[in-house]
């Protein structure tokens, strides 16, 4: 691959990288300043588009992920978890409505990322220095498909929406002669999955022992379809029905919900109030805060409690062995809380869907995995549903010299307001701390982005922005094992507090966003719960 031109192209004060859900928030809101949007593929959507599988639903309901400015059609069914088309429809249309497609260049592939603004290093975030300094300070090299060269542009600011999830597989690392090379069946990732049509899923899947590696969303989903392609089939000797099988590797067990309504309560009552929220801990909340936290710490766990009743109540999880060990509110804070499909266990009852719990420890032979309990399960297929590499994505384009600091000191990512990397000059970081609701997230942010880049508000000291990130982390890990994840699910709105305070509007404003958005719950949702 030769380059095109060594000199660095002016296209735009702003780039944006990917152009999903975060990417084209941020391409909507920023739009003042002309900004390029660069995407990898051949269409917009992101995860919805590439990591989708046929059965692929929306997890939280409808009016939850809408954006504040574009409610959905109004001709719609009456579905509240809207397939994954639906969802790309309406990122469309919503492109379309904002002329956002104008500035997006399709099938270009930034495939590394320059440091050119050395000057700003000295007076970085410093209270004079505007994010949009008139001259370049980030160079990114662009393939396209349709070109074997490599086109470098240069620009003041970069907003990276390329987010944790697709692209990149996590895969496990096996000793040697334990690996995929030893099975003599087919091992593909979930991300291959998603690349197929329905037909060569089916073909895949039917009629063959599959082997699912997870027990998250995406295995769930794809053990359904397994159930759904391998029918009974009929033996030539009239035998009888004889099943094929999908077998679940459970390696950690999770807690999913059969829908939004608990014991007839609507389930925000429980999490996305501004009342149960106070039950839970928050970034710089007061000595006279925390003790009230500490005091009504035994009824946040029973709420998590009441919850767990239900789960348990409706889904016959204690019966397979698939109760997990932490409470609920640790999945929940964690944002790993799943719908489970409505004829899951009906499946599971037909014998279509097995479970083989153990522990993290597994590996190939030549007929399929094994385990440290010298168990095998034999299989035609295995599809791994054990999640993607985003800091790996995001290390690869990266420069060298940025690369060690984009987890220092925490092991996470230190990104203020959710957004800002303290010790990373002129760029912005979408969509890589997750809330329960990451569309509108990814909203808030990026209008708090377009008003710090006009100068409406500032940033303040490294120092301070490192300091505000750390005690999010803190808050995280005393909520869940799971804080990896990075997620504000327990403190959502006092997150968005912030971001309007630093914008200047006010706490109503957003708790009549807030509100407006709750009272959509109507007596009609309630007669539908069951």
């Amino acid at each position: 691959m030769s380059v095109a031109n060594e000199q660095a192209i002016s296209a735009s004060k702003v780039a944006i990288i990917g152009a999903g859900v975060s990417g084209l928030a941020a391409a909507k809101e920023l739009s003042h300043h002309k900004p390029v949007i660069f995407e990898a593929s051949d269409a917009i959507g992101g995860v919805w588009r590439h990591c989708s599988y046929a059965s692929t639903k929306l997890q939280s309901q409808r009016r939850d992920y809408e954006f504040s400015d574009f409610p959905w059609p109004s001709n719609r069914d009456n579905s509240d978890f809207p397939s994954h088309f639906e969802i790309l429809d309406y990122l469309e249309s919503y492109a379309e409505h904002f002329c956002v497609l104008n500035n997006i260049r399709f099938n270009s592939k930034v495939v590394e990322i320059r440091f050119v603004g050395e000057q700003l290093l000295n007076g970085h975030h410093d209270h004079g220095t505007p994010l949009l300094p008139g001259y370049p300070v980030w160079q990114l090299a662009v393939h396209t498909n349709s070109s074997n060269t490599i086109q470098w542009y240069s620009f003041e600011f970069v907003v990276i929406c390329i987010g944790k999830y697709g692209d990149v597989p996590y895969i496990p690392v096996f000793d040697a002669n334990k690996g995929p090379e030893v099975f003599k069946g087919k091992v593909l990732h979930t991300i291959d999955y998603c690349k197929l049509d329905h037909d060569s899923a089916n073909q895949i899947l039917k009629g063959k022992k599959v082997t699912v590696v997870g027990f998250k969303k995406s295995a769930i989903d794809l053990a359904m379809e397994c159930a759904e392609a391998n029918q009974v089939l009929l033996l030539p000797c009239c035998k009888g029905p004889e099943v094929q099988p999908c077998t679940m590797v459970v390696r950690t067990l999770h807690w999913p919900v059969p829908h939004y309504w608990i014991w007839g309560l609507p389930f925000f009552l429980f999490y996305s109030t501004r009342a149960s929220q106070f039950l839970h801990q928050r970034p710089n909340q007061s000595l006279l805060r925390s003790l009230l936290c500490l005091l009504l710490s035994p009824m946040r766990r029973g709420i998590s409690k009441f919850i767990e009743s239900y789960i348990l109540w409706k889904l016959p999880l204690e019966k397979y062995g698939l109760k997990p060990e932490h409470p609920f509110e640790e999945d929940y804070a964690s944002c790993q809380m799943a719908i489970m499909p409505e004829n899951f266990f009906s499946e599971v009852e037909k014998g279509k869907i097995v479970f083989k719990k153990s522990s993290k420890k597994w590996w190939f032979w030549s007929g399929g995995i094994e385990f440290e309990d010298n168990t095998k399960v034999e299989a035609d297929v295995v599809v791994m549903a054990t999640g993607y590499d985003g800091k790996k994505k995001l290390k690869s384009i990266l420069p060298e010299t940025f690369r060690s600091l984009l987890e220092y000191p925490s092991g996470l990512m230190p990104l203020y307001r959710g957004t800002i990397h303290p010790l990373v000059p002129n760029m912005a970081f979408m969509g890589y701390v997750e809330s329960i609701s990451n569309l509108h997230t990814s909203e808030m942010r990026s209008i708090w982005l377009s008003g710090l880049l006009d100068e409406k508000f500032k940033l303040p000291s490294v120092e301070k922005m490192l300091s505000e990130t750390l005690k999010e982390i803190e808050v995280m890990k005393r909520s869940t094992r799971f804080y990896k994840r990075h997620c504000i699910s327990t403190y959502s709105i006092n997150h968005d507090d912030e971001l309007c305070k630093d914008m200047g509007w006010g706490s109503w404003r957003k708790k009549n966003w807030i509100s407006e958005a709750f009272s959509a719950y109507t007596s009609e949702d309630y007669a539908k719960k069951d």
